[in-house]
């Protein structure tokens, strides 16, 4: 027999920043709203639990990662994980959010009904399945697999004879004490984990196929903490749009400028083009965040290293290039990136139909078009998660508001006839995204097809122009 459902207004799924914020705003601005958040996992915090392994931090400053209803007000704008993921617990447990999150409940499944005008969703848990029927489906559950990261294979793994680990399954007491750690990247993950390991390991070399822009910038922001937590979220947001904007107009001008200051935090002679300098221009990726200049440190020190190269195979005792290098390892590190997966891997239908992401478009970066009373939280890429996060939470609280004065049930956004031009959702050359090009939601060139990667822009959008806009579609309940 199938388990009866539990009657709802919102299940919100995951127990991160965008899933805590979402019930933090329903609570605030819909106080008789029911709902529960659904978390796969045993503990709050999603990403910032997932992660552990050394030196784990955000890449955000926390002004703007920070919720803004309850601002960061820490010493250091640049944290490590562990803080943020206190952060994130303490702000449910003081609103008594934590109260109604259902830990160990994998959603797996989700059907709308028309005729019902509800979803149907299906939860895994230790004691079976658990059902729950809601009118609104709210998606916090991230852009990527928390059961597996992206691992590439290479020949010769089996005859290695030292430890090789993924740092999304950082294993339980791994000792790096006096010994060669070679980590295999140059993203965020590895810039975080060369510098952190190089306090008990012999000497830790990050192996990279292709640089990565590496920025440092301070820890402590002094100037922010003058300004206090929400003025030093607006002057972050503003400076972020402007480096960002500046990158897309002058970007030979912002590439001299980081590699200039990478020079001068390097020994002299140090070869900043060779290991320092993309073929692509900045913001066509993210841009590696380092505090204090901790990884520069390190090579500086001596006890870290960048070797741009690829690798051949494994060896025996560590790895073999193909310039015919050999370079020894006895912990090889694959900070290879993420494996996307949108919609948490839930199984989506609507009216028995299954609903493929890829084939939609992402109605105001937060709705597919044809799935009704569906919000996916989706973050910016140039900026901070929670920024975009915190907007669609509002612009939903809005929306509900909306329909219960005008007593209406279902919200779903329609394409045009003919529909707009296919664009890729996310305009960056990242492997990642590369990868998910086949799993992604299109966007089109205007609004309200059109994704913004633009805090301003989408700060008046969805907090000024109206609901009823010609697309989103209404049917009264």
């Amino acid at each position: 027999m199938r388990p009866e459902a539990e009657a709802l207004d919102v299940v919100i799924v995951g127990a991160g920043l965008s899933g805590i914020d979402a019930a933090w705003r329903l609570r605030e601005r819909l106080p008789k709203q029911r709902y529960v958040l659904l978390e796969g996992r045993a503990r709050i915090g999603g990403t910032w639990d997932l992660f552990r392994y050394p030196g784990v931090r955000s890449d955000s400053d926390m002004y703007t990662l920070g919720f803004p209803f309850r601002p960061w007000r820490g010493d250091r704008s640049i944290v490590e994980g562990p803080a943020i993921r206190d952060y994130i617990e303490e702000t449910a447990r003081e609103a008594g959010i934590d109260r109604h999150i259902r830990f160990g409940h994998r959603v797996v499944r989700a059907d709308w009904s028309s005729a019902e005008a509800r979803w149907t969703i299906e939860a895994e848990t230790a004691d079976g399945v658990r059902r729950f029927a809601a009118r609104f489906l709210y998606l916090g559950s991230g852009y990527y697999r928390y059961d597996q990261g992206y691992r590439p294979q290479w020949p010769g793994e089996a005859a290695f004879r030292g430890t090789i680990v993924h740092p999304q399954h950082w294993p339980d007491g791994l000792d790096h004490a006096g010994k060669r750690v070679v980590v295999i990247g140059s993203g965020a993950t590895a810039v975080t984990l060369v510098p952190a390991m190089t306090d008990k390991a012999a000497k830790v070399t990050m192996l990279q196929r292709s640089p990565t822009y590496i920025v440092s910038l301070p820890a402590r922001d002094r100037i922010a903490r003058a300004l206090g937590p929400r003025l030093a979220r607006l002057k972050n947001v503003l400076l972020g749009l402007f480096f960002f904007n500046l990158a897309r107009r002058k970007p030979a001008k912002v590439r001299d400028n980081i590699l200039k200051m990478a020079r001068a935090a390097l020994p002299d002679g140090y070869d900043v083009e060779r290991h320092l300098a993309p073929r692509y221009d900045p913001w066509d990726q993210r841009l590696c965040l380092i505090p204090d200049g901790d990884l520069f440190e390190a090579i500086s020190a001596g006890k870290a290293e960048i070797v741009t190269d690829e690798i051949a195979r494994f060896t025996a005792d560590g790895l073999w290039l193909k310039s015919g290098a050999e370079l020894p390892a006895e912990i090889v590190v694959t900070a290879t990136g993420l494996d996307m997966r949108l919609l948490g891997g839930i199984a989506l239908s609507v009216d028995g139909a299954p609903v493929n992401p890829a084939e939609r478009f992402a109605y105001k970066g937060m709705m597919l078009d044809g799935v009704p009373n569906l919000v996916l939280a989706f973050g910016y890429t140039n900026a901070s998660w929670t920024l975009k996060c915190d907007l669609t939470a509002r612009w939903f609280c809005r929306l509900l508001r909306h329909m219960a004065r005008r007593r209406l049930a279902v919200a779903v956004p329609r394409l045009p006839d003919p529909p707009p031009e296919r664009v890729p959702m996310l305009d960056f050359t990242s492997g990642y995204v590369q990868r998910a090009a086949g799993l992604l939601p299109a966007q089109g060139p205007e609004a309200p097809w059109r994704v913004h990667q633009n805090y301003l822009k989408d700060l008046a959008a969805l907090r000024f122009q109206r609901l009823e806009d010609g697309v989103l579609a209404f049917v009264a309940g």
